[in-house]
């Protein structure tokens, strides 16, 4: 298989994005996602967001019952023209063996940074709502004020069930109960 350029795996003027045409992209470290046809790249993330990102993958994963699992950065495809990748998911255990996520993640989590803060709280949040994953929290890793926002699904649309700042606990029950602190989620990013 050799190297190709993006501008390559891009289908016909005109056409909108597959999923199909995400598996031709190239693996230049960027992050592709695709909406309803339309391609969204951003750049890798940072050792900071990786930071919290791992800090909270082991809150859940010392957490999680037996017969789900928390996993890092899947592909989550909804459909033909629309697959994103969240930072972190829950899934079921059998769904492990998967190239990518097809059924919908019990939770979905974006570790929010100033380029996608606003496609994290609106483009994203639809689409998880739209697939009906039930459950979306967006962790902002501010290290003077770090937050967590948690959704759920409630009558297929999405309610806030949570805000929490600092030292403040998140006693999540969904999609299993664990109680979450935005400060120890950005402990490590502090000065020792």
């Amino acid at each position: 298989m050799g190297v190709m350029a993006t501008a390559e795996a891009w289908p016909a003027a005109g056409q909108l994005f597959t999923v199909d045409d995400l598996d031709r992209m190239p693996d230049d470290g960027r992050r592709y996602e695709l909406v309803d046809g339309v391609l969204i790249v951003s750049p890798a993330p940072g050792i900071p967001h990786q930071e919290v990102l791992g800090e909270l993958l082991v809150q859940l994963r010392q957490a999680c019952p037996r017969g789900l699992a928390a996993v890092p950065g899947p592909g989550v495809r909804m459909s033909v023209d629309t697959e994103l990748i969240p930072d972190l998911v829950v899934i079921r255990q059998d769904q492990l063996a998967e190239t990518r996520v097809t059924r919908s993640p019990l939770l979905a989590v974006e570790i929010q940074s100033p380029s996608t803060a606003l496609f994290d709280l609106n483009t994203k949040k639809a689409v998880y709502e739209r697939f009906s994953v039930e459950s979306y929290w967006i962790v902002v890793p501010h290290v003077d004020r770090p937050e967590l926002i948690a959704f759920e699904l409630r009558d297929g649309r999405y309610q806030e069930v949570a805000h929490v700042t600092g030292g403040k606990p998140f006693r999540a029950q969904q999609p299993f109960p664990v109680e979450i602190v935005p400060a120890r989620l950005v402990a490590g990013l502090l000065p020792g």
